[in-house]
């Protein structure tokens, strides 16, 4: 069967036809993130029918609609409680979207469990029941899968990993709490790493790298790989961080896969590896228990999309 995904983001929204986790067409469309909340909405109905029209589909070929948003949302009410990048409070998205699209079956989830859902069916856990996935980008988002099916808490609230703490009262994270796992862990996090190693250690090449190219996510990948001693530093102090987190949600649990995405997983084995091998020696019971394997996303871009549509399967 076929189903639309819907990916809403703070800039533009993607949308796509999928059919067994298989993206069919796609296409994107800029968002008024400030606009009116059905003018929001209206826009991406719109998005739907072109998308259709693309692959040469009617509205009775599509088995149902599945919309994944950043924010605070009510999956069993089909609400946005509030999204602080676009203008949703509390609404009302499905019961809109079924309006606008006269597609019935409309479903709706936080953005990162979408990916996580679309990762654990058709991914990089595809065959795992049980999965973590953080995804490494501006913050820390997680999506938790359990038994096949997302975990969201009371009310969709839950599973809002990024916001452990980890160092009581220590850095400030983009919620304004301190400690938080997203203060360590995020790209955001390690560019700031970054340029506080630079600062102390004007001699390095990795500070000479960054004042030449400027300080992204593979900075600090790209100087350790050539053998710099502050990168490396650098860079095994922020993988301790982000492995403190997966310890900790691999604990609570025990996942057969955790999956780590976002902007920072592109730098492949140097980050995963020792990711792995910093899991498998510091969870409890490691010894006695099943092997937890920690991979790469593999669907990047499209793990929203496919996520989405999978909320409308039975």
């Amino acid at each position: 069967m076929k189903y639309v995904g819907i990916d809403i983001g703070g800039m533009s929204v993607k949308c796509g036809v999928v059919e067994d986790g298989v993206i069919l067409v796609k296409k994107s469309a800029p968002i008024k993130a400030q606009a009116d909340e059905r003018v929001i909405l209206q826009s991406i109905s719109a998005l739907v029918d072109k998308v259709l029209a693309a692959g040469n589909f009617e509205k009775k070929d599509i088995a149902g609609i599945g919309i994944g948003c950043p924010g605070s949302i009510d999956d069993e009410a089909g609400e946005v409680r509030y999204c602080c990048n676009i203008n949703f409070t509390k609404t009302p998205i499905v019961e809109i979207m079924r309006e606008l699209t006269g597609v019935k079956n409309v479903r709706v989830s936080n953005d990162a469990n979408c990916a996580a859902l679309g990762e654990t069916l058709y991914g990089a856990g595809k065959g795992a029941k049980n999965s973590v996935m953080i995804t490494l980008g501006t913050g820390v988002g997680t999506g938790i899968v359990v038994e096949g099916k997302l975990l969201t808490g009371n009310r969709s609230a839950g599973s809002e990993g990024g916001h452990i703490q980890i160092n009581m009262g220590g850095a400030t994270c983009g919620c304004g709490k301190r400690g938080h796992y997203e203060a360590y862990a995020s790209a955001t996090a390690l560019m700031n790493q970054v340029a506080a190693a630079c600062e102390k250690h004007p001699e390095s090449m990795l500070a000479k790298h960054a004042a030449e190219h400027g300080i992204d996510g593979k900075t600090v990948f790209t100087c350790a790989k050539m053998g710099d001693k502050v990168a490396v530093s650098t860079l095994k102090r922020y993988i301790k961080y982000v492995g403190e987190g997966l310890v900790t949600f691999a604990n609570i649990f025990y996942p057969e896969v955790i999956i780590v995405g976002g902007g920072v997983s592109n730098a492949g084995d140097a980050l995963i590896l020792p990711l792995k091998e910093y899991v498998a020696k510091n969870v409890y019971g490691a010894e006695y228990n099943p092997t937890i394997e920690v991979v790469a996303a593999k669907l990047k871009n499209d793990a929203g999309i496919i996520g989405a549509a999978a909320l409308c399967i039975e």
